[in-house]
């Protein structure tokens, strides 16, 4: 997966980071030394399976912390599915101990947090939504530089359109 700020789809560009924490059944100190780094490789196999991408991590003897990159069709809710579930699995069967201490095959206590990370945050939306206007040459993306004043503006013929305000 290619380090593009943006996934672009047909008719879409987005980007949704999601930040997760988890902890382990019963918050035993766990995830140290091997089993720690043989995890961190395990997390980043299967969101590299299911189209996701690992931006940041930390493993805690006890819990997780990451902050991955998705698809807009993958919820958070599937994305812990996949990644708790399939991590569990693969780390028992390859460090037979864990099945000793964790008899009920569960590795990771039920839930997780999860929330979701962006560059702009509530405020400057709200902002950005309550400055929109119909004035010609208005519409512009962020990136995009100024346009020289001596252009012409585009006639436009609709009326003003009702705010959403709440």
């Amino acid at each position: 997966m290619g380090k593009e700020r943006y996934r672009r789809g047909a008719h879409t560009v987005t980007e949704f980071k999601y930040h997760f924490v988890w902890k382990t059944k019963y918050s035993y100190r766990v995830l140290t030394g091997d089993l720690a780094l043989r995890l961190r490789d395990i997390i980043r196999a299967i969101c590299a399976e299911n189209g996701m991408e690992v931006v940041k991590g930390n493993i805690r003897p006890n819990h997780i912390h990451v902050l991955i990159s998705a698809p807009s069709y993958l919820s958070p809710a599937k994305i812990m599915q996949y990644v708790k579930g399939k991590s569990s699995y693969r780390l028992q069967r390859e460090f037979p101990k864990l099945r000793k201490k964790y008899w009920g095959r569960h590795l990771w206590s039920r839930g997780y947090f999860g929330a979701s990370v962006g560059a702009v945050n509530e405020t400057q939306i709200k902002q950005y939504i309550e400055a929109q206007t119909d004035d010609p040459g208005s519409f512009k993306i962020w990136d995009e530089p100024d346009e020289p004043e001596d252009a012409e503006p585009e006639s436009d013929s609709s009326e003003n359109s009702d705010d959403f305000k709440s």
